[in-house]
């Protein structure tokens, strides 16, 4: 299924959803604050967030998973999910590839389906979490940490072959999560774990090419329940040291304990010029993986406040990338990555129109009541018109959600692919 231009226009003009005058009190709002609504437009439209080919079809839990009809049962449909994606927000152009849940049987065929929906390959993913049904060894010990050498090879090869695949297809980065820990006192020993790790993570790296970033990511528990690892920020910054100039770490939303400071975990990272990746989520209690900004918006907005600062004024750090990371165990999968990608725009935005100058003097002048009066002046904007000025000026639908449904975009599907579609690494 294709979404085509005429049908958006059309859709857009039947709306009669007239949002310029929320525009005009904004802009002369924020005018006299010397910040441009229409330079914040320009940024949102440009924003362009990864889809992971993993989150194409229903998620689940260990106790089990409701499979969702008309499920993508290949990468080439996967691909067109994103493609609808894309079509109805402007903001889903790249794809980030699971391997091995995702090989690309025909590389050329596709790279031209991706091309046909104006999507790129963003970072790619190694899996060394899992046994494969044809693995000569085992990960259940640890993969880059383990005690056993053979498995420790084994698991450098399968990323030295994602990193192959990814060149195949333009990707220029490679993200490594490992499960690799302990769930019990004395299983393995910390330092020599954590020595194998480095071993690992620096032949990876050292079989890059020269154009490419290693996104390190980090994780305080799960699979394992005693220790993990890359069990946090300073771990995994440690690591990205060891490594190189082009190794950085990869922040994600759902793997840090409950309360804790995420926002300046990034801060620090920018700082130091070490935020390579962010994965969009949302929790209540862990890794819960649900809907971005369903649960802690006003966090998503700290977090963002420390992203457009940190992009204006540390340029030592590379332009992060983006993804979403989320697990549709109830939901429409489609419809929980349109509104993932509806509250990344308006966290976005809502950081933006931060009056940073006025933020710095109040800082200067230990103003602290200031200071949140004008964070939370910021968050309390709608910024709604300013998403639907930005997919306007895009070509995207301004009700990305409204058009899904009015289109029967998944009654579509389920009638292309059937209702019993189990998609691909689920």
């Amino acid at each position: 299924m294709k979404i085509n231009t005429d049908q958006l226009s059309e859709f857009n003009k039947k709306q009669n959803d007239s949002f310029e005058n929320e525009i005009d009190y904004l802009k002369n709002k924020f005018a006299k604050k010397g910040i441009s609504v229409a330079n914040i437009i320009q940024k949102l439209a440009d924003f362009q967030v990864a889809i992971p080919s993993w989150a194409l079809g229903a998620g689940g839990t260990r106790f089990g998973r409701f499979s969702y009809g008309g499920e993508p049962a290949s990468l080439e449909q996967k691909l067109d999910d994103i493609g609808i994606l894309h079509a109805l927000t402007k903001t889903a152009g790249a794809v980030s590839l699971h391997i091995p849940w995702d090989i690309p049987e025909d590389v050329n065929a596709i790279k031209d389906i991706a091309k046909s929906h104006h999507i790129v390959f963003d970072a790619m993913n190694s899996n060394t979490f899992q046994d494969q049904p044809d693995a000569k060894e085992s990960y259940k010990f640890g993969s880059l940490n383990s005690m056993n050498e053979a498995s420790r090879e084994y698991a450098v090869a399968h990323n030295k072959e994602v990193i192959r695949i990814g060149e195949e297809l333009g990707s220029k980065s490679l993200t490594v999560w490992l499960a690799d820990g302990a769930s019990f006192p004395g299983q393995l020993n910390f330092q020599n774990a954590l020595q194998n790790t480095e071993k690992s993570l620096k032949e990876i790296y050292g079989s890059m090419p020269e154009d490419w970033k290693l996104f390190i990511e980090y994780k305080p528990y799960e699979p394992n329940f005693y220790s993990t690892t890359i069990q946090d920020w300073g771990t995994s910054f440690m690591l990205a040291n060891a490594c190189g100039d082009r190794a950085f770490t990869l922040v994600d939303l759902g793997h840090h304990l409950p309360n804790t400071n995420i926002e300046q975990i990034v801060a620090t990272l920018m700082y130091k010029g070490k935020l390579g990746g962010f994965h969009f989520n949302d929790s209540k209690y862990g890794d819960d993986d649900l809907t971005v900004g369903s649960i802690k918006p006003y966090a998503l907005f700290l977090i963002f406040n420390e992203l457009v600062y940190g992009m204006e004024n540390n340029p030592h750090n590379p332009y992060p990338a983006w993804m979403i990371d989320a697990s549709h165990n109830i939901k429409d999968p489609l419809e929980d990555l349109l509104q993932s990608l509806e509250a990344i725009l308006i966290a976005y935005a809502q950081a933006l129109l931060v009056d940073q100058k006025a933020l710095k003097q109040a800082q200067l002048n230990n103003d602290v009541t200031q200071c949140q009066e004008i964070l939370q002046d910021a968050y309390r904007t709608d910024v709604r018109s300013l998403v639907k000025a930005a997919r306007a000026k895009s070509g995207a639908a301004v009700n990305p959600m409204e058009a899904y449904r009015a289109f029967d975009v998944r009654k579509t599907l389920i009638e292309a692919r059937g209702l019993k579609t189990v998609a691909t690494g689920l």
